[in-house]
C-alpha cells in the first residue's frame, strides 16, 4: 500500500496563494492516480483536483478551475497543489488520496489511501 502525508497548508489572506504538497511512500508512485479533496467543518468531503498517473491528465472541480493546479513529480514521488487567488470559501482541510485507477475520480470512495490532511485558512 501506499502511505500520503500532506504539508503546505496554513492561513493565508484572500487572494494570497499556497502550495500544498503530498509525499508518497511505499509502493511505486507512478502505479496511482492522485488526488486533492477538501472538507470544510459541517460539510461533506468534496474533489477539488485529480491528476493521472503519469501526470499529464488533470481535472478540477469548477469551484477550482483558473484558480489551482495540480501537478506531481513522479521522480520525487510527490503530488502538488498550486492554489492562487485564495477565497475565504476556500477554508477547508485538504487531504490528498490515492487510487490505482489510470485517471482518478472526483468521488472520495474511488480512493483506497488517504493522508491525514492540511488545514487551509482564508481569512477576509
Amino acid at each position: 500500500q501506499v502511505q500520503l502525508v500532506e504539508s503546505g497548508g496554513g492561513l493565508v489572506q484572500a487572494g494570497g496563494s499556497l502550495r500544498l504538497s503530498c509525499a508518497a511512500s511505499g509502493r511505486t508512485f507512478s502505479n496511482y492516480a492522485v488526488a486533492w479533496f477538501r472538507q470544510a467543518p459541517g460539510k461533506e468531503r468534496e474533489f477539488a483536483a485529480a491528476i493521472s498517473r503519469n501526470g499529464w491528465i488533470p481535472n478540477y472541480a469548477d469551484s477550482v478551475k483558473g484558480r489551482f493546479t495540480i501537478s506531481r513529480d513522479n521522480a520525487k514521488n510527490t503530488m502538488y497543489l498550486q492554489m492562487n487567488s485564495l477565497k475565504p470559501e476556500d477554508t477547508a482541510k485538504y487531504y490528498c488520496a490515492a487510487t490505482t485507477a489510470y485517471l482518478g475520480s472526483f468521488l472520495p470512495r474511488e480512493y483506497n489511501y488517504w493522508g491525514q490532511g492540511t488545514q487551509v485558512t482564508v481569512s477576509s
